[in-house]
């Protein structure tokens, strides 16, 4: 199966993840990615209407905000920082509920972010508010142990 099907049919296609993305595990190569979760060369833009953010783009992940998940998982401080600090990811801000050295999972509100780590990738997720996280979770660590069962 190519990267961009595990994308396409194991995360997206299953309903339970609307966006995703499978980087190597120093989030500098991005393999596959569904449509509204690409990477970018740059932080996503933002304005502010009074207490509100608004994203003046399409959700992206920048280089930044994944050098914040490698990160994370380079951390061998327990609780890690990113449990303090959250993760940001496409101009968004998660508060870590899970940290460890297989699993990121970040809440905002209702929606949320699933990322897992394998031997070469990172499986990056997230799912919105009308997915509860434990379907979102499953359907991600599942490919991951499958991913790590074959090498990856």
């Amino acid at each position: 199966m190519s990267w961009q099907a595990y994308v396409d049919q194991s995360l997206v296609g299953t309903g339970h993840v609307d966006k995703a993305a499978i980087f190597n595990t120093e989030g500098t190569s991005c393999w596959a990615t569904s449509k509204d979760f690409k990477p970018s060369s740059t932080p996503p833009a933002n304005l502010h209407r009074g207490t509100q953010l608004i994203s003046l783009r399409d959700p992206q992940l920048s280089p930044q905000e994944l050098r914040e998940v490698v990160t994370a998982y380079n951390d061998t401080n327990e609780p890690k920082a990113v449990q303090a600090t959250g993760l940001h990811l496409a101009g968004e801000k998660y508060f870590v509920i899970k940290a460890d050295e297989k699993s990121l999972y970040g809440k905002k509100g209702k929606e949320g972010v699933v990322i897992v780590k394998t031997k070469q990738t990172l499986l990056i997720t997230h799912y919105p508010e009308t997915v509860q996280p434990g379907q979102a979770a499953t359907v991600v660590e599942k490919l991951g142990d499958y991913l790590v069962g074959t090498g990856y």
